[in-house]
């Protein structure tokens, strides 16, 4: 039986990679007097990198971008990954603050379908608890109140996603085991990470993956009126159309958990 939903944050509850964190990133780059700017084709292939601190990081090692001063060393370079870190998040957390990045659709709808039905609800994310906090505040206001109850971020755990190192310990947590919770995703490396962890998986992403071992994807989760666009429906959970609703993922669990 389906007791719990675990949420990815970042592309998954809300619009925060390319009109969030990218946006921050460019604006931290620029303060440092850095002459760096991410634009959406190469910011989408940094997101195979999990991890902010470690996206410059590999960004510095891969790119080669040009440096002043001391910073030429790369030595230093961790020293400057994190200030620019930093910088980003506190960026970042304006933007959200400011209203600037919408929670994607049918999120709201089903959180608090979930809610009122009694399920359980966690966070299991990469980014830093601070940015989750300024997500759940600003985008959901009184409603996130005790919403989740577990927030796992990416320094909480040894190893960030596809590890799944941070879903484990959401369903630590949660006091539940994999059988009985469903993770909802949108990149190759948090469905690996949900899927390491034994968990059925829906991803809801308007990127190509691939997202192999998924056991719905669509574009987004849909809303009254805006059906949810089905890329991949094994389990033909969507077959009439419509929004994944509680419902749809009550049917969804039992199917891919009677299949194995």
């Amino acid at each position: 039986m389906l007791r719990a939903l675990i949420w990815d944050v970042d592309g998954t509850l809300a619009e925060t990679e390319i009109q969030g964190h990218r946006v921050a990133f460019n604006e931290a780059f620029a303060a440092a007097g850095l002459p760096w700017c991410w634009d959406e084709a190469l910011y989408r292939r940094l997101l195979q990198v999990a991890g902010g601190r470690e996206r410059i990081l590999h960004y510095l090692r891969t790119a080669r971008p040009p440096l002043p001063g001391r910073w030429r060393d790369p030595a230093t370079w961790e020293e400057l990954a994190r200030r620019l870190h930093r910088d980003k998040n506190a960026r970042y957390a304006r933007l959200v603050a400011e209203g600037r990045i919408p929670l994607r659709p049918g999120v709201r709808r089903l959180l608090a379908e979930a809610r009122a039905a009694g399920l359980r609800q966690a966070v299991a994310t990469t980014t830093s608890p601070e940015n989750v906090e300024a997500l759940l505040r600003h985008a959901l206001g009184a409603e996130a109140e005790g919403l989740f109850k577990a927030v796992v971020a990416g320094d909480m755990v040894p190893a960030k996603k596809p590890a799944p190192d941070a879903y484990l310990l959401a369903l630590e947590r949660l006091g539940l085991p994999a059988e009985a919770c469903l993770a909802l995703e949108d990149t190759p490396q948090g469905l690996a990470a949900a899927r390491a962890a034994g968990l059925v998986t829906v991803v809801t992403s308007e990127e190509p993956g691939p997202f192999s071992g998924a056991a719905l994807v669509v574009g987004h989760l849909g809303d009254p009126g805006r059906p949810a666009p089905v890329r991949d429906d094994p389990y033909r959970v969507l077959a009439a159309g419509g929004m994944v609703d509680l419902a749809a993922l009550r049917r969804l669990h039992r199917a891919a958990r009677g299949r194995g």
